[in-house]
């Protein structure tokens, strides 16, 4: 009977105890803020930003769109003509130790090498690695359009160009003491095109999910980890999410080809869609990233809490939480969100309603 007793004991317990793991914050949920990093004019305000208004609201991780945006020494001539220096670094990584935050950085790898009708710093000084040489770049950028431009991407099968992003990625991981990196990834357009004379013909997935474990690799061997947009991933046709949310290129395939390690930044700007799940049960870490509506950023929220409380506990902890991103400059966000400077379009203000909603709900979920 003892023994009876005791084991229905060790059984309530162990019931209660995978209950309480459940929660979100008992399961170090991820409060995270993701936005271009500040230009050297727009830093002191940015550390201000961090101090008075991302640690107080609990945010614990901040992935920070570098790109060119920094000193480097590996290639100076990659360098934005006004850049981060080490310093300026150095004193936003202090400040987030200070408060607990994760520091990320993130340089686009592969697509989103360019915008517009602008070529990004990488291109432009190594046009050899451009993946689609024979479209050129229009003197006013339209969508759509005939040659179906819309970010450049570099080769993936270029024999020089991981010498030069790789050497990047060490300098600014370094910079930022991080543990984890932002490769970007996303919109990936241009991908094993038929006149590259290295990728033309590959299977898309396949160059794709190489690109992603390449990159990887690199950073596995120093301890670090690699987060990625996770719209490459997913099916546009099977799903209905179309060309921006998902691949219409047959990248998704990917999914099934790469180390489980790596983590998938789920985003969705219209819809609470679910496909975080879906990357919860391929066997990844996944955070979902609102925009700009404060409704769906709520709905995704909620979303998250009902998967931690009911899913399994080998599936509930890979749904890490969810991250706030922003598309525009540091300076223009912080001028809207602290009325220093004119709205001249309502949906201006969407990304800070969306911030400060978001955050309001996960605080008073406590």
């Amino acid at each position: 009977m003892k023994h009876l007793v005791l084991l229905l004991f060790i059984l309530f317990n162990s019931s209660l105890l995978l209950a309480q793991g459940t929660t979100p914050d008992s399961l170090g949920t991820v409060r995270g803020f993701c936005i271009a990093a500040p230009t050297p004019a727009e830093h002191a305000r940015f550390l201000t930003f961090i101090e008075k208004e991302l640690a107080p609201r609990g945010v614990n991780t901040l992935v920070l769109r570098v790109d060119y945006n920094y000193q480097f020494k590996s290639h100076p001539e990659l360098r934005d003509p006004s850049a981060l220096s080490p310093q300026q670094v150095k004193q936003m990584v202090q400040l987030c130790k200070k408060y607990g935050i994760e520091l990320i950085p993130q340089i686009n790898l592969l697509g989103h090498q360019s915008w517009a009708n602008t070529t990004h710093n990488l291109l432009r000084v190594y046009p050899q690695f451009d993946e689609t040489p024979h479209v050129t770049m229009p003197e006013k950028y339209e969508w759509p359009n005939a040659d179906g431009l819309y970010c450049k991407s570099y080769c993936p099968l270029h024999p020089e160009v991981h010498g030069v992003v790789f050497s990047m990625v060490d300098e600014i991981m370094d910079a930022f003491e991080a543990k984890s990196f932002h490769a970007g990834m996303d919109e990936v357009f241009y991908i094993g095109d038929d006149k590259c004379p290295r990728c033309g013909g590959r299977d898309k997935a396949e160059l794709f999910a190489g690109e992603i474990t390449r990159i990887r690799n690199h950073l596995a061997q120093k301890g670090r980890r690699l987060w990625i947009w996770g719209d490459r991933l997913l099916d546009a046709k099977a799903t209905g999410l179309g060309m921006w949310e998902a691949s219409m290129n047959n990248t998704h395939r990917a999914v099934d080809m790469i180390p489980k390690d790596v983590v998938i930044c789920d985003w969705h700007y219209n819809r609470a869609e679910p496909t975080a799940a879906y990357f919860t049960m391929k066997g990844f870490d996944v955070i979902t990233c609102p925009w700009n509506k404060p409704a769906v950023a709520t709905a995704q929220y909620e979303a998250f809490k009902d998967f931690r409380a009911t899913a399994n506990p080998t599936l509930a902890p890979r749904y890490r939480g969810l991250m706030q991103t922003v598309w525009s400059g540091a300076g223009n966000f912080m001028d809207i969100y602290y009325n220093t400077k004119p709205v001249t379009d309502p949906n201006q203000k969407g990304p800070i309603d969306s911030f400060v909603q978001l955050f309001q709900t996960m605080n008073s979920s406590k």
